[in-house]
């Protein structure tokens, strides 16, 4: 039974009361003007979903299931952060006299309180293990404006660039492009890992994809921002010189495409790496840095100086104080998730439970409740902004479908983001019978008709993947494919065709040859338990993150403020000329 409260109600006033002493539309800036209007009062009914004893078994299940992989997660984050390991690390502090790749984003960022993406890429990949795929990615604030980051971490092998690292950067620069956020790239680059050109250079998600980006971002009135604080040799020296602007530290950076030994080697010349490509070179001669830094502390004071002078227009503190101080906490402890996060499909409880450890009072306005049940829709608030949550409470049926794809046009047509709690179920229902090919038929229809919505909807997405993303199902549920702003998954969460186990429905049935088809099963089987987990999957990048539970409303948090603050660019006219290095 589920205990639904209303806020007292609040007096009514007339809409048109509402505009009365507002400035004039076009006297002040549209950023002005929406600072100082306010979100319409909401009463939504309360979810209070506390835990009780007929939840005790599941719930502990799923506890020490969390416990075990929050334990992993603990492990490779410690290991992540050791870079390319103690050698390394003397090295570049010692003898190249360079700050590490953390220390530089201390002195670049507002706080440490910034959200790290893909922290686990690079792990475990064929050709070994790349921590953090050799570049630290993620968002911040710089004098209180969150900023894309890019930095390489010259530790994990010298700077060289891996496939993954590429990948990675890639991403960087799409989330940048989505949610029109400036980018900082810290370059510190030893060019491409040669062995492995062909899935580095020839391909159009392959590096030159980087510089593409750089110049369609510039078109676009996306700020970008390059500190060389290190070596940029090869495909890497274009990074700097395609931003809007460039910092360069003095005897610690060089850009040039063929270093010193590959001069000597074409022409028997010996030439110093700063005399061929230092920073007082390309601030003096060649023009294609901005500004000289004697030190590394100087150049971040000069980018925190650039980033000042950015058109935004920022809310006043105060008044972001008393929105934060405004919100409501949920009803129950967000510690509480590690037991919600279902061990396998038949270990999930009611995710209403979930969605009322998230959102602001545990306030949830549900939509068409009693129809199409296996999903569940509706609005909240997190942290003060509205979202329309879609969350899996079973298998998608033809009516949920349905009522997924009218509540997503809904919040489309009202410009609320989406956020989906995805736990997909394994596999979908076994044609046994004309009737059930029938309402398998109108499901198949239906869920197209989901997908379309999803993939047509212009306002931002955000998934988090609480438990399974398997099959079609996933796709309706903004996985990857589907291009969410951001995918974040939970430690627990299973992303596969099928899970382990239930790879056999997939499987042609053939009588004849039945025990070669249980043998191909079984090893189908094996390969899913280790590929189908959280940290494979974040390993190469099918996602932006592995996230705790009970840091999934933190994070929800600051990636809503971030969506929310293109807004705030005061202009944002695309495709103009870009700002080139004659």
């Amino acid at each position: 039974m589920y205990h639904y409260s209303f806020a007292p109600s609040r007096s009514k006033k007339n809409p048109q009361t509402l505009l009365q002493g507002c400035p004039t539309p076009g006297l002040e800036s549209q950023s002005d003007l929406n600072g100082r209007r306010r979100a319409l009062p909401s009463a939504f009914p309360v979810l209070d979903l506390p835990l009780l004893p007929i939840h005790k078994h599941i719930y502990e299940a799923n506890l020490r299931n969390s416990n075990a992989w929050c334990k992993k997660y603990t492990e490779f984050s410690e290991k992540v952060m050791e870079g390319g390991g103690e050698r390394a690390i003397a090295r570049h502090t010692q003898r190249n006299r360079k700050l590490l790749v953390r220390d530089r984003l201390r002195l670049l960022l507002d706080d440490e309180d910034f959200l790290e993406l893909s922290l686990f890429a690079g792990l475990g990949l064929p050709y070994g293990d790349i921590p953090s795929a050799g570049s630290m990615t993620g968002i911040g604030r710089i004098n209180g404006l969150w900023c894309v980051f890019v930095a390489s971490d010259a530790t994990v092998k010298g700077g060289t660039s891996y496939p993954i690292t590429v990948k990675k950067n890639l991403r960087a620069q799409e989330i940048a492009i989505k949610n029109r956020l400036p980018c900082v790239y810290l370059v510190d680059s030893g060019g491409a890992f040669l062995p492995l050109q062909s899935e580095i250079f020839p391909d159009k998600n392959h590096g030159g994809r980087t510089f593409y980006n750089e110049a369609i971002m510039s078109a676009m009135k996306i700020p970008q921002v390059a500190v060389v604080c290190g070596s940029c040799t090869a495909g890497g020296a274009y990074m700097p010189t395609m931003a809007e602007e460039a910092v360069m530290v003095h005897r610690i950076g060089t850009i040039f495409l063929g270093g010193p030994p590959l001069v000597k080697a074409a022409t028997g010349e010996e030439v110093t790496p700063e005399d061929l490509g230092g920073a007082r070179l390309h601030a003096e001669v060649s023009g294609c840095v901005d500004h000289f830094a004697w030190e590394e502390k100087e150049a971040f004071d000069y980018t925190r100086n650039i980033i000042s002078t950015l058109n935004f227009l920022l809310p006043e503190e105060e008044e972001e104080t008393k929105k934060r101080n405004a919100e409501e906490e949920p009803l129950h402890s967000l510690e509480e998730l590690l037991g919600l996060a279902p061990k396998s499909y038949n270990y999930s409880l009611d995710v209403k439970m979930v969605v009322s450890r998230l959102v602001d009072g545990s306030r949830f306005l549900e939509f068409k409740a009693r129809y199409g049940t296996s999903l569940v829709t509706g609005f909240a608030k997190i942290h003060g902004h509205l979202v329309g949550i879609l969350a899996n409470d079973g298998q998608l049926s033809y009516e949920a479908t349905l009522k997924g794809s009218h509540f997503v046009q809904l919040c489309n047509q009202r410009d609320v983001p989406l956020l989906f709690l995805q736990n997909t179920a394994p596999t979908a229902a076994l044609t046994l019978s004309t009737k059930q090919a029938e309402m398998n038929s109108n499901h198949l229809k239906a869920q197209g008709s989901m997908m379309s919505a999803v993939a047509s909807a212009s306002v931002p997405k955000i998934t988090v993947v609480i438990g399974g993303c398997h099959g079609a199902d996933s796709y309706a549920m903004c996985g990857r494919a589907f291009d969410p702003n951001f995918l974040f998954l939970w430690p627990n969460a299973k992303v596969s065709i099928a899970p382990p186990g239930h790879i056999g429905s997939l499987l042609p049935l053939d009588g004849e040859q039945e025990g070669e088809q249980k043998k191909q099963e079984e090893e189908l089987n094996r390969m899913l338990v280790e590929e189908s987990s959280a940290f494979f999957s974040s390993s190469r990048m099918w996602d932006d993150g592995v996230i705790l539970p009970q840091n999934t409303r933190k994070v929800l948090r600051d990636v809503l403020d971030i969506i929310k603050q293109q807004r705030y660019q005061l202009s944002t006219e695309t495709l103009q000329s870009i700002p080139l290095r004659m």
